[in-house]
C-alpha cells in the first residue's frame, strides 16, 4: 500500500474515472456507461487511487436525501461506482478509497453514508451494515385478489414520457417522505438510475409509463412467444401509489395486461402489500436479497437524526476500527415523542456491539435482538437489549426502490 496514492479527482479526470470503473467491472460498454452516469458523476465528490501515474481504483458519491424512521428526511452520501482494476487488487486500493470517502464525510452534518455492495463480504470491514433487504418478486398474469381488496376504479392510462415525468415529479416526493429508505430526487440523476432505456441490455422494450390519479407505474416489456401463444414479461421499474386503493389499481393494470405471462419487479419491498392482496399467496415467487448497506459516519449525529418507536435510556459500548472517532460508550436517550439525544458517557456499557451492527439495525431492517441471537450483539445489563431493540423497530420494512 505504501506505493499507492489516493487523491480527490477533478473535472479533468472524468474520462479517467470511467476508464477505471468500466475496467473494474469488466464492462465493455464504456460509452453507454459514461452517458448513463454523466448526470450523477461529480468529480468534486470522487477519489482515485494511483500506482505511480496509473489510475487503478475509483470511488464516487452523490449527495441526496433519505427517509429515516420517523419518518424524517435527512441528508445521505450515496457512495457509488467503487472499483479497482484487475491486477491491482489485494493491495489496499479499496481501503484507501474508503478511507478518503469517509474522512471527507466526517463532520459534514449528515453523519450517514449508504451504498449497494457488489459482493456482500466487502464492506463490513469498513463499518457498513446491511440495513435493508429487497425482493425479486414475480407474479403470474391474472393472479386474483381477495374479494375484500378495494381496488380504485378510476382509469389507469398509458402516457408519453414527458407527461409522465411531470406527474412523477409532483407525485413521488410526498410518497417518498413516508417510506423509510426512499431517496429524495432534487435533480435528474434518478432518471438515469431508474428509467434509462440503456440501463439494461437485451431484448427489453422501451420504458413505458402508466398513470393513475393517485400513483404511477414505470415498466418495460419483454416480448416472449411460446407454442401456446404470447407470454410477455413485464419488468416493473417503479410503482408508486399514495393510497392502498391506487396501489391495488396499478397492480390490477399490470396483472390483467393482454399478451403477458408474468410481471417481475426486481426491487420490491420484502413486505410488498400486493402479496397480502392475493387470493393465493403462493402465486408470488420471491427471492430476498440484500439492499442498502449503511455507514454511521458520525455516530451521534446519525442516531439523533431518526425517530424511535419507544422511550429508551441505554448505553452502547461501540467498537469501530475503521472510524475510531465513533468507538467508545454512548448513551442514547429517547422520549415518548421518539426524539433522541446521544452523548458520550463514562457509565458502564449495557449493550456491546460493532458500529456495523448498529448500522444494520439503524433503518429497522434488522432487530438488535435478532443480531444478538446471531452472536453479533452482547447484552451486558439485563433488560437493556429488549428495550433498545423495541425502540429501533419500525412499522414497515425499510426499502430503497432504486439503485445507484
Amino acid at each position: 500500500m505504501a506505493d499507492l496514492t489516493t487523491r480527490s479527482l477533478s473535472a479533468d479526470d472524468r474520462e479517467l474515472f470511467f476508464d477505471v470503473f468500466t475496467a473494474a467491472f469488466l464492462d465493455d460498454s464504456r460509452d453507454s456507461a459514461v452517458e448513463r452516469y454523466r448526470e450523477i458523476f461529480d468529480p468534486a465528490l470522487a477519489h482515485g487511487t494511483f500506482d505511480g501515474d496509473e489510475a487503478i481504483g475509483v470511488a464516487g458519491r452523490f449527495e441526496t436525501g433519505i427517509t429515516l424512521p420517523g419518518p424524517v428526511q435527512h441528508p445521505v452520501a450515496a457512495i457509488t461506482a467503487v472499483g479497482v482494476k484487475p491486477g491491482h487488487r489485494r493491495r489496499g486500493a479499496l481501503t484507501s478509497l474508503m478511507r478518503a470517502q469517509l474522512d471527507d464525510l466526517r463532520g459534514n452534518g449528515s453523519g450517514l453514508a449508504a451504498l449497494y455492495a457488489s459482493e456482500a463480504s466487502i464492506y463490513g470491514r469498513f463499518g457498513f451494515g446491511l440495513a435493508s433487504y429487497e425482493s425479486h418478486l414475480t407474479l403470474p398474469r391474472g393472479a386474483a385478489f381477495l374479494s375484500t381488496v378495494d381496488v380504485d376504479g378510476r382509469r389507469v392510462s398509458e402516457v408519453d414520457r414527458e407527461t409522465a415525468l411531470e406527474f412523477v415529479h409532483q407525485r413521488y416526493p410526498a410518497v417518498a417522505a413516508t417510506r423509510t429508505g426512499w431517496l429524495s430526487r432534487a435533480d435528474g440523476s434518478w432518471e438515469v438510475r431508474v428509467i434509462d432505456d440503456r440501463s439494461e441490455r437485451g431484448d427489453l422494450g422501451k420504458t413505458r409509463f402508466a398513470l393513475h390519479p393517485d400513483g404511477y407505474v414505470i415498466y418495460r416489456p419483454k416480448p416472449n412467444w411460446t407454442n401456446q401463444g404470447p407470454a410477455y414479461h413485464l419488468r416493473v421499474l417503479e410503482l408508486v401509489a399514495s393510497t392502498p386503493r391506487a396501489y391495488a389499481a396499478l397492480w390490477r393494470y399490470l396483472l390483467d395486461f393482454d399478451l403477458v405471462g408474468e410481471v417481475h419487479w426486481g426491487k420490491a419491498a420484502v413486505d410488498e402489500p400486493v402479496v397480502g392482496m392475493l387470493a393465493n399467496s403462493r402465486l408470488a415467487e420471491r427471492q430476498i436479497i440484500d439492499g442498502l448497506w449503511v455507514r454511521l459516519v458520525d455516530l451521534d449525529h446519525a442516531l439523533e437524526a431518526r425517530r424511535y418507536s419507544a422511550a429508551v435510556d441505554v448505553v452502547f459500548d461501540v467498537t469501530d476500527s475503521f472510524c475510531p472517532w465513533n468507538a467508545g460508550r454512548w448513551r442514547l436517550t429517547t422520549g415518548a415523542d421518539g426524539v433522541a439525544s446521544v452523548a458520550r458517557t463514562d457509565d458502564p456499557g449495557q449493550i456491546a456491539l460493532d458500529v456495523s451492527d448498529l448500522a444494520a439495525a439503524y433503518l429497522g431492517g434488522n432487530t438488535l435482538s435478532g443480531l444478538a441471537r446471531s452472536g453479533r450483539v452482547a447484552e451486558l445489563a439485563p433488560g437493556a437489549l429488549f428495550e433498545a431493540s423495541r425502540a429501533f423497530t419500525t412499522d414497515d420494512a425499510p426499502h430503497c426502490p432504486e439503485g445507484f
